[in-house]
């Protein structure tokens, strides 16, 4: 009898383990652990084939420029920063005597320096440089309204810096006669700053000039003195005689040299070296002249105010 409830107790857990099956765990395999203080090839391997890939995309150039104890080559550092603005790296050489700087020249068949190279090619100066990146090469001949416009705009900021310290506005009637007078001022001094240059080429056009050359000599003077004169409001009886002088004979030769004879001629107006043609800047400049020659007396002593 106990037997066959023995017997009955294992049917019983068999259909029971049977129906319910236990969660057995298998431990996995265990794999070894790297070894924290042993070197990782992985990153250094990486690291060659990046600074390998970075060395084939960097674009490198050499330069040859002189740079003496006496002189640094304007055109050599102008050559550098052209290529570094352009993401090249520069091989810069320094041609450090004369010596060095023949022998250069002599090895590559140029009568110059500085010279660049890039992959192996010599693409030549400044000049040469600037037209390998396609950029406009600067012609010592071409005509530029450039200087004209930076005396204009500088005396106009003048004329209203002068107007803002004195009445605290940026507008006032007398903001144009500062104007016009600063620029006369400008104007002279660009002539000044080469008087031998400026009488040559004035002499070109100007009819009292030509007849007595000593007026070229004194013209910047004259139209300097009368701008300084008319911006501070006092002895407009002298300065205003001098604006219409000078700006009467100036029209009176521009008109003719220009719109009578048809001779191309480079305008003085911005000194001896100046590249502004003959015409309308220097007519214009001339009849302001004759403007404020009338306008400054007639305010001060016809208007009074």
């Amino acid at each position: 009898m106990f037997k066959a409830f023995e017997i009955m107790q294992q049917s019983l857990i068999g259909q029971k383990l049977a129906a319910n099956p236990p969660d057995i765990y298998i431990k996995p395999e265990q794999t070894p652990s790297p070894n924290p203080t042993a070197p990782n090839p992985e990153p250094e391997r990486t690291r060659a084939m990046n600074n390998s890939r970075s060395d084939q995309n960097v674009k490198k150039a050499t330069l040859y420029r002189m740079v003496t104890e006496e002189h640094i080559c304007p055109f050599g550092l102008k050559s550098k920063a052209v290529l570094e603005r352009h993401g090249w790296t520069v091989d810069d050489h320094w041609l450090t005597d004369r010596k060095e700087t023949d022998a250069f020249k002599e090895k590559h068949g140029v009568d110059t320096t500085p010279q660049t190279f890039i992959d192996g090619r010599r693409i030549g100066g400044y000049d040469d440089l600037l037209e390998y990146f396609g950029k406009p090469v600067p012609d010592s001949e071409e005509t530029s309204y450039r200087p004209i416009i930076a005396i204009f705009a500088t005396a106009a900021l003048v004329a209203l810096a002068i107007s803002w310290a004195a009445t605290d506005a940026l507008f006032h009637l007398r903001t144009v006669e500062w104007f016009v007078a600063t620029a006369m001022c400008l104007l002279g001094l660009q002539k000044l700053k080469d008087l031998e240059s400026f009488s040559n080429m004035f002499l070109n056009y100007d009819l009292l000039a030509q007849r007595k050359v000593r007026y070229a000599y004194a013209y910047p003077f004259a139209e300097t003195l009368a701008g300084i004169l008319m911006i501070a409001g006092a002895l407009i009886w002298l300065a205003a005689p001098i604006a219409l002088f000078i700006g009467a004979i100036g029209t009176i030769s521009v008109f003719k040299a220009v719109y009578i004879d048809r001779r191309e001629l480079k305008c003085a107006c911005a000194g001896g070296d100046s590249k502004v043609p003959l015409g309308f800047v220097s007519l214009t400049e001339n009849l302001i002249m004759i403007l404020m020659g009338i306008w400054m007396p007639l305010r001060i002593y016809v208007l009074q105010f």
